[in-house]
């Protein structure tokens, strides 16, 4: 008599995984309920099918951490619920979140680039101490510390007293860190391109800002944001595809 379920390792092959991620995802709560064979097999449907592809397609969001993170993990909550209406409007809200970062990457990286062109954006020339400019910026005196710690910054000091004092000239470049910062870009990004800024090459900078070098670990999705954004994009609207197809066949 022909089966009328899965097994564990054709789940598992069907999306590429160890069987072993299968029964952790069981075990986590990401699947429905599974039931078993009288001699303790786990029996998997379609359904379950459907939603190993859902997990599959939201652990690629996971990475980036934060609202994001958290919204892929209610996505895949719906899912495992049973409510796939609740998982697609929260596959669509995804993608507003990624348009989101896509626009503020854009528009950091149009600071940058307006900056690394000589345009002032700092205007005071007045010299500032840490902790002024610290309130001035609104970060911290320790943000500012490994800052310049990291290479992103050099700071000269007084040489009566060694405190650190602040021009316009390092005001400004802190504002582009910060906001590079604030868009997600990885401090190794960003002290990628602020190497090549320095060697008077102020081209491409949104490309060297993307672009790890051959000798550079790439330790982080934000040290390739802007190709990682445009991934999840494609990968949001994947979800979508799926969630719709599916519900239609449920239907």
């Amino acid at each position: 008599m022909p089966r009328n379920y899965l097994r564990t390792s054709e789940i598992a092959n069907a999306v590429n995984v160890h069987p072993n991620t299968v029964r952790l995802y069981e075990e986590w709560g990401y699947l429905p309920p599974v039931p078993r064979t009288p001699s303790g097999y786990r029996k998997f449907s379609e359904a379950h099918l459907d939603q190993m592809k859902l997990i599959r397609l939201a652990m690629n969001f996971t990475w980036m951490g934060g609202t994001i993170r958290r919204t892929a993990y209610v996505m895949i909550g719906f899912g495992a619920e049973g409510d796939l209406g609740g998982a697609l409007e929260t596959a669509y809200q995804l993608r507003v979140l990624i348009q989101a970062e896509q626009a503020q990457a854009k528009v950091a990286a149009d600071f940058l680039e307006t900056w690394a062109q000589g345009s002032a954006v700092d205007s005071r020339a007045k010299p500032r101490r840490i902790g002024e400019v610290a309130k001035l910026l609104n970060v911290t005196t320790d943000r500012l510390r490994n800052w310049e710690r990291n290479g992103l910054i050099s700071v000269p000091r007084n040489p009566l007293n060694g405190y650190r004092f602040y021009r316009t000239r390092e005001i400004g470049r802190l504002r582009v860190i910060r906001t590079l910062c604030q868009a997600r870009y990885s401090q190794m990004a960003i002290l990628r391109m602020l190497m090549r800024l320095d060697q008077g090459e102020t081209g491409d900078l949104r490309q060297v800002l993307d672009t790890p070098r051959k000798d550079e670990d790439v330790y982080f999705v934000t040290d390739q944001l802007i190709s990682t954004l445009a991934d999840l994009e494609e990968k949001s609207q994947q979800v979508i595809d799926l969630l719709g197809e599916t519900i239609a066949r449920q239907s």
